[in-house]
């Protein structure tokens, strides 16, 4: 076992559940504002807002997009244990923000063509699902390529911890009446 793998074990394995629901956070958001824009440029914006959102902020707010940090999550260089530089990150996100480009097209194509839709959400669903199999470091292919890591941290909103907490609060109230 080289020293670069059993550096790799010092950090918890991130749930998917988790992974998942920070991406859909970063989607639907930059989807939002790029949804103010007519169909002929929203692709541009759809990649520009991905880039700033996923690369220029992940930069500067220590690993972590509004996604990442709403679930505490934290994007790390796997060789270095360090925040990826701004070329690490461009690779990684070029790669999720072209699957993600196609995933909004076939979303918003919707059910007028099946097909289609099933095929705009492949590469998206194939570059995501490779961390399923993957059960030491639940690496996507983009992580692959790029040699990142997605790992816990401390630092966050905990959103889905306090979701988890609301809910109960909800439950027992309801129990009471």
């Amino acid at each position: 076992m080289s020293p670069d793998e059993l550096s790799y074990r010092r950090f918890p394995r991130v749930p998917i559940k988790r992974r998942v629901g920070a991406f859909l956070i970063d989607f639907v958001t930059v989807w939002f504002v790029s949804s103010f824009f007519g169909n002929s440029i929203q692709w541009l914006i759809f990649i520009l807002g991905w880039l700033v959102m996923r690369v220029v902020v992940v930069d500067k707010n220590q690993g972590q997009s509004l996604g990442s940090w709403a679930l505490d999550l934290k994007v790390i260089d796997a060789r270095f244990n360090k925040i990826p530089d701004l070329v690490v990150l461009g690779k990684r996100e070029g790669i999720l923000g072209f699957a993600a480009v196609l995933a909004m097209y076939g979303l918003e194509i919707n059910l007028r063509n099946g097909l289609s839709m099933l095929l705009l959400l492949t590469p998206l669903l194939v570059d995501c699902g490779i961390a399923f199999a993957d059960e030491e470091l639940n690496q996507a292919f983009h992580d692959r390529l790029a040699s990142t890591i997605v790992i816990q941290t401390p630092r966050g909103y905990s959103l889905d911890l306090r979701l988890k907490k609301l809910l109960a609060q909800i439950k027992n109230n309801m129990r009471k009446y």
